[in-house]
C-alpha cells in the first residue's frame, strides 16, 4: 500500500512549488532533496532572476506569465516575503534580433503595455546606458526581478504548513513503477512508496530521467557582481532596470539594479555563454579571463558599471535542443509527471509550472497551455534522430 499519495523529487524552484500546490489540495505529499533547504549546487540561488511579459522566446509562454504574476503577487501575501520586484525593464538591440523583435512580437501579440525607444531616448532615460546609434530598445514596465532562495524557502515553508513530508539530504537513486501501479523511489537511506511521483530534477535530469528520451546538454553559467567605480547609486532600482542586450553578434548579456547593499556591488551574466558539464564535474571557480571578458563586453553598454569585481557565482542550465522546457505526464508511465530543461529562463514560472504539475499528478490534465513542452515534440524527435515515415 503506498504510503504517500505523491513523492515530488528535487525541491529546487519546480519542485517546491510542486510540493506547496499539491499538499494545498490535500495530498499526502513526501518530498526529496539531495542537498539542504537552501544551497548553491543546482540551479535556484544567485539572489535574483528576471521576470518579464514580453517574451521573445516564443509569444506561447505570455498566458503562463501573466498566470504566474498572479501567482507572485499571492505567495508575497501568504508569506509576508518581499519575493517579486517590478523596476521595469529594457530589451535592447537592433530592431530586427531576436531581443527586440521577439520581445515587440509578444507585446503586440497579447496587447501587454510597453514603449519603444530609439537610441537617444534610451540614453536619456537611463543615463548608465550606452546603446550604439542603431540600436533600439523596448521597455516594459511590469518587468522586475524575483528573489530564488526566498521563493524557494517560501514554497518549501508552505508546502510543510499544508502537511507535506519534506527529507533533505536524502539524494533519489532512481525510480520504478511496480506491477500494481504504485511507484518505488530509491533513495541513499530508504525505499518510498507513492501512487503518484513527480519528478523535478534540474541538471540531474540526464540521471534520473534518462528513459523520457530528450537530449538533454547541462552548461556551467557564471554570475558576476562588479562594484561600479562611482557607487551603486546610479544602478539603484527605480533609477536602473533589469535589461538584456543583444550585441550585433546575437551574443546577449542581462542584469539587474543593485539589491545587495552599497557595497554589494551590480549583478550581470552572459545569457547561454557557458560551457558543457555535469553536477559533478562543474567548475565553481570563476576564471580571471571570464572576469575579462565581462569586463569588456560591459565597456560597450554599461561603462560605468564595469568597475572593481566583488564576486562571482557559478550556475547549470539543463537545456532541450530547441531550449524550451519539458512539462508534461511521462510517455510511459502515466503515473508520473515531469518538469525538467528549462533551458536558462524557467525560474520567472516557477508558481505556475507549480500548479500545473498538481494539475497533472491529480487530475492528469490542466487547463494550462503546455503543448509546447511535450517530450514527443518534432525537435526533440529530430535530435534523437527520429524520422517519421509514411505509409
Amino acid at each position: 500500500m503506498a504510503e504517500h499519495d505523491v513523492i515530488v523529487v528535487g525541491l529546487g524552484g519546480m519542485g517546491s512549488s510542486a510540493a506547496y500546490h499539491l499538499a494545498a489540495r490535500g495530498q499526502r505529499v513526501l518530498g526529496l532533496e539531495r542537498f539542504g533547504p537552501a544551497h548553491d549546487r543546482g540551479s535556484s540561488h544567485g539572489g535574483s532572476r528576471i521576470t518579464r511579459q514580453a517574451y521573445f522566446e516564443d509569444p506561447a509562454y505570455v498566458p503562463l506569465l501573466l498566470r504566474a504574476y498572479e501567482l507572485w503577487e499571492r505567495l508575497e501575501r501568504d508569506t509576508g516575503r518581499d519575493i517579486i520586484s517590478l523596476t521595469g525593464g529594457v530589451f535592447v538591440g537592433r530592431p530586427d534580433s531576436a531581443t527586440v523583435a521577439g520581445s515587440l512580437r509578444a507585446a503586440r501579440e497579447w496587447d501587454l503595455p510597453h514603449e519603444t525607444l530609439d537610441a537617444g531616448e534610451l540614453r536619456r532615460r537611463f543615463p548608465t546606458f550606452t546603446p550604439a546609434d542603431d540600436e533600439v530598445a523596448l521597455y516594459e514596465a511590469r518587468a522586475g526581478f524575483v528573489r530564488p532562495e526566498a521563493t524557494v524557502s517560501a514554497h518549501l515553508d508552505l508546502a510543510a504548513r499544508h502537511g507535506a513530508d519534506l527529507h533533505y539530504d536524502e539524494p533519489v537513486r532512481g525510480w520504478q513503477v511496480l506491477p500494481d501501479g504504485d511507484v518505488l523511489v530509491t533513495t541513499d537511506q530508504a525505499s518510498h512508496r507513492a501512487a503518484r511521483l513527480v519528478v523535478c530534477p534540474g541538471a540531474w535530469a540526464p540521471e534520473l530521467l534518462a528513459d523520457l528520451g530528450v537530449p538533454f546538454t547541462i552548461e556551467r553559467q557564471v554570475m558576476y557582481w562588479f562594484q561600479p567605480g562611482a557607487g551603486v547609486g546610479p544602478f539603484q532600482p527605480g533609477r536602473h532596470p533589469i535589461y538584456i542586450h543583444e550585441d550585433a553578434a546575437g551574443s546577449q548579456v542581462y542584469g539587474f539594479p543593485s539589491i545587495d547593499g552599497p557595497q554589494g556591488g551590480v549583478k550581470v551574466a552572459f545569457f547561454r555563454h557557458g560551457e558543457p558539464c555535469t553536477p559533478d564535474t562543474i567548475d565553481r571557480r570563476v576564471r580571471p579571463t571570464e572576469v575579462r571578458e565581462m569586463s569588456e563586453r560591459l565597456a560597450t553598454i554599461l561603462p560605468t558599471l564595469a568597475g572593481r569585481f566583488v564576486r562571482g557565482a557559478t550556475c547549470m542550465y539543463t537545456n532541450t535542443p530547441d531550449q524550451h522546457f519539458v512539462i508534461a505526464t511521462h510517455p510511459e508511465h502515466p503515473q508520473v509527471t515531469v518538469a525538467c530543461g528549462f533551458s536558462g529562463h524557467g525560474f520567472k514560472f516557477v508558481p505556475v509550472v507549480g500548479e500545473i504539475l498538481a494539475d497533472l499528478a491529480t487530475e492528469g490534465a490542466t487547463r494550462h497551455p503546455v503543448s509546447l513542452f511535450d517530450p514527443r515534440r518534432p525537435a526533440i524527435r529530430e535530435a534523437t534522430g527520429f524520422r517519421a515515415t509514411s505509409t
